[in-house]
């Protein structure tokens, strides 16, 4: 940067600094006690910086020693207050008693930008409508405009905004040709300007990994959606290099490019990889008010028979429920959508209701970025046989090969603690008895939960969630497919899938479901709050005799690193009883 001041007429800027210098003292040097009177917009600044506040200071012996300390003292304040727009400052540095000195600053007026030249060089400077709106659209963006005080730090800031808009897509190795700023002490002001050579433009190359030693050659090119021949985006780059991190088989990823002019025209991505260690054995233990407490081993193998397949396997054992499973997912494919098999095994007893299942199947799934989301597409298919026993009833047996789908789209600040916007989520599907299932029957489900921001903190959650299978009776229909609701996450106020339809002496799934919430959570502290809600809500067999029973409350949250942990005590209208919910705060 070139910074030319123009010379005040008639007298030097700091023509009034004085200096009173001490009398010579003895050998033995004081400490050096300074004063400063200054206007709060600059005190905070000097008293920083300044080494002649320093508690450590002493008074020179030597009258030559005190004229450079004065000197110095000045030059460090002049100089200060110039990076914040003071160009005409006042110094004074007076003595006001043995070893006692006071430091006067008058700032002055601060001086203002009053006109700005953004220009360019290189291709950016070209002709062609695209140049010339990507051109305005940089100037309009220029941080520090016409009217704002000159401050150093807005100054470099501001150039080193303008250089990054521009670098970061196209123009790879632009940089600042020139840049200067000309002071106008007597009248305060200043005028920028700023030249950028944009260098040519980049286009994307070869994907050039480097770091793998255990995991196949193509893993890292299964999960890119760069295209050779695109122009350069450091967006795109940097949304690779997100994806890659959260892929398990990493520790850690860096994506860049050389900005070298000389490999514009098809400049390698490198991938520079650390691998994870491809074998994990895990333990956990929880508790939820749904099915009580609950341990977990799991065995986590990212690297499944040296492909980079993902196998995820777990024991889960709570108190109503147990369940043993085993996915194994593949690699992206080039199309985008990922494949994965798994089989599951698990026995349940809620309400009345003794479940055994066993399932296998193969899914296909697909992940879109949307702008401020995501939106995740499913398609399944699975076989499953159940063994179902009522207190006080029959043991049954049910078979189905269904075909199912399921879309969902979030629309939310944050996954873990969303305070703005929304989720959607959709579900389609069925069997058929000419395929595998002892009955024909279609499921259908949706979802919504939306999120609206509340002054400065509190978030108001709204819910409601409906369902209908669409057979002639629930007989035959594997209870994975018809509904029962109850419980945290649901109508609060009762316990876990209580309400649905009463057969024998057990609750079970009926084929219809509808269920609202509206819930306010004010947070009083950054990790705690407190909530009301009301839910209602209801699963039946039959349409006519359907009744939404009501649940409300107040609860207590804690954000934990896994999401707000929620405590709820909710009152169960139809049963007019007390009844108190724990589990993990997330409604989707």
């Amino acid at each position: 940067m070139t910074v030319r001041r123009v010379r005040a007429s008639g007298a030097r800027v700091l023509a009034a600094l004085c200096l009173a210098v001490l009398p010579p003292l003895a050998a033995a040097q004081q400490p050096l006690r300074v004063q400063l009177a200054a206007p709060e917009s600059v005190r905070p600044l000097l008293e920083r910086h300044l080494r002649i506040l320093r508690s450590d200071q002493t008074l020179p012996a030597e009258r030559a020693d005190r004229v450079a300390l004065a000197r110095r003292a000045r030059r460090e304040a002049t100089e200060l207050l110039a990076t914040e727009g003071y160009f005409s400052p006042e110094v004074k540095l007076e003595r006001e008693d043995e070893g006692d000195w006071k430091l006067t600053v008058v700032p002055g007026t601060p001086a203002k930008v009053v006109a700005v030249d953004v220009q360019f060089e290189g291709a950016l400077a070209g002709e062609g409508e695209a140049l010339v709106a990507r051109r305005a659209q940089l100037r309009n963006a220029w941080a520090l405009a016409a009217g704002q005080v000159f401050r150093q730090s807005a100054w470099d800031d501001a150039k080193r905004r303008l250089l990054d808009d521009v670098s970061s897509r196209d123009y790879a190795a632009a940089r600042i040709a020139d840049s200067r700023a000309e002071v106008d002490p007597d009248a305060a002001t200043v005028r920028l300007a700023v030249t950028v050579d944009s260098g040519p433009p980049f286009f994307l190359g070869p994907i050039e990994v480097s770091g793998l030693k255990h995991l196949p050659p193509d893993l890292v090119a299964r999960f890119s959606r760069l295209q050779a021949g695109r122009p350069f985006n450091q967006d795109e780059l940097l949304a690779l290099q997100g994806t890659l991190q959260n892929v398990p088989q990493f520790a850690s990823v860096v994506v860049d490019i050389e900005r070298d002019p000389a490999l514009a025209a098809a400049v390698p991505v490198r991938v520079q990889v650390s691998e994870a260690r491809s074998r994990q054995l895990g333990f956990g233990a929880g508790y939820s008010s749904n099915t009580g407490f609950r341990g977990e081993i799991s065995w986590r193998d990212v690297n499944l028979f040296g492909r980079g397949w993902e196998l995820a396997s777990a024991l889960r054992l709570e108190q109503l429920r147990q369940s043993l499973f085993a996915d194994v997912f593949l690699p992206p494919a080039p199309e985008g959508h990922r494949d994965s098999v798994g089989a599951a095994a698990e026995r349940s007893t809620v309400e009345g209701l003794t479940l055994t299942t066993q399932a296998v199947g193969v899914a296909r799934t697909n992940t879109r970025a949307l702008a401020g989301g995501t939106m995740d597409t499913r398609v399944a298919l699975r076989l499953q046989q159940e063994e179902r026993k009522l207190d006080g009833g029959d043991t049954t047996r049910r078979k189905a090969l269904t075909l199912n789908w399921a879309w969902t789209r979030r629309m939310v600040d944050d996954a873990l603690d969303p305070r703005r916007g929304d989720v959607l989520q959709f579900e389609i599907g069925g069997g058929s008895r000419a395929l595998l299932s002892d009955q024909n029957f279609v499921r259908l489900y949706g979802r919504y939960v939306r999120y609206v921001p509340v002054a400065a903190r509190d978030v108001l959650i709204l819910r409601a969630e409906g369902g209908a299978t669409l057979a002639k009776s629930r007989d035959g229909v594997p209870q994975d497919f018809l509904f029962r609701t109850g419980g945290t996450q649901t109508v609060r106020g009762y316990t876990y899938q209580s309400l649905g339809v009463q057969e024998a002496d057990a609750i079970v799934g009926g084929r219809y479901l509808a269920a609202a919430s509206a819930e306010y959570v004010h947070w009083f502290r950054p990790q705690w709050g407190v909530a009301a809600f009301v839910d209602a809500g209801d699963a039946a067999d039959d349409r006519d005799i359907f009744e939404l029973k009501k649940g409300y409350g107040v609860g207590a949250r804690w954000k934990s690193p896994a999401g707000p942990l929620a405590l709820d005590l909710a009152w169960g209208q139809a049963e007019q009883r007390l009844r108190l919910h724990f589990g993990i705060a997330i409604a989707f």
